[in-house]
C-alpha cells in the first residue's frame, strides 16, 4: 500500500518529468501543430495511480506551460488539458477496471480514439478563436492537418505508453 506521501511525491515527480518532456520534446509534426511527450508520462501516472492523477498532472504541467513556453496563453493551457485527459484519464478509467496489460492496451486504444474525437470537435470550436481564422478556414483544416495530427500523436503516445507497460507500471500496480 502507497501512502499519501509516497504518492503525492511520485506525482510531483511525474509533472517535473512531463513539464521536461513538453519544453524539451517539442517537435513539429504537421504544419504549425508540434507534438510533446508529456501525454506519455500522464498516462503512465494515469495507469499507476489512477485517472485522478492523471487530470492533476495534466493540469499541473499545463499551468507551468502557460507561463512558461505557451504559444496560445489561456486557450492553449484549456486545449492541452482537453488533449491529455481525454487520452490519459480514459486509458487510466478503463485499466483501473482491468488491471492488466490487455486493459492498458484497451484503455490506450480507447484514449486514443477519444482524443482524436475530442480534439477535433474542441479545435473547430476553439481553434478560430486563437488562431484568428474564420470557422471555414479551421473547418478546411480538421482532416488534411487536425485530424492525422491528432491519430499520429494518439498513436505516438499509446505505443510508447504501451513499451513503458511492463518496466514501470506493473512494478507499482503488483506492489500495492
Amino acid at each position: 500500500m502507497y501512502s499519501k506521501t509516497k504518492k503525492l511525491t511520485t506525482t510531483g515527480v511525474l509533472c517535473a518529468l512531463a513539464y521536461a518532456a513538453a519544453a524539451v520534446g517539442r517537435v513539429p509534426l504537421i504544419l504549425f501543430l508540434k507534438y510533446d511527450p508529456k501525454d506519455i508520462v500522464i498516462a503512465v501516472g494515469g495507469l499507476v495511480f489512477g485517472p485522478l492523477t492523471s487530470f492533476s498532472v495534466s493540469a499541473v504541467v499545463s499551468l507551468a506551460e502557460l507561463f512558461i513556453v505557451s504559444e496560445n496563453g489561456v486557450l492553449g493551457f484549456f486545449m492541452n488539458v482537453v488533449s491529455s485527459c481525454s487520452f490519459a484519464c480514459t486509458a487510466a478509467f478503463i485499466h483501473r477496471k482491468k488491471q492488466s496489460a490487455l486493459g492498458a492496451a484497451a484503455g490506450l486504444l480507447s484514449g486514443w480514439a477519444c482524443m482524436v474525437f475530442v480534439m477535433l470537435f474542441w479545435n473547430y470550436l476553439i481553434a478560430p478563436v486563437y488562431m484568428g481564422y474564420p470557422r471555414e478556414a479551421v473547418v478546411e483544416l480538421l482532416v488534411p492537418a487536425f485530424l492525422p495530427f491528432n491519430l499520429i500523436k494518439g498513436g505516438i503516445n499509446a505505443i510508447a505508453t504501451m513499451i513503458l507497460y511492463k518496466p514501470v507500471v506493473v512494478p507499482f500496480v503488483s506492489a500495492r
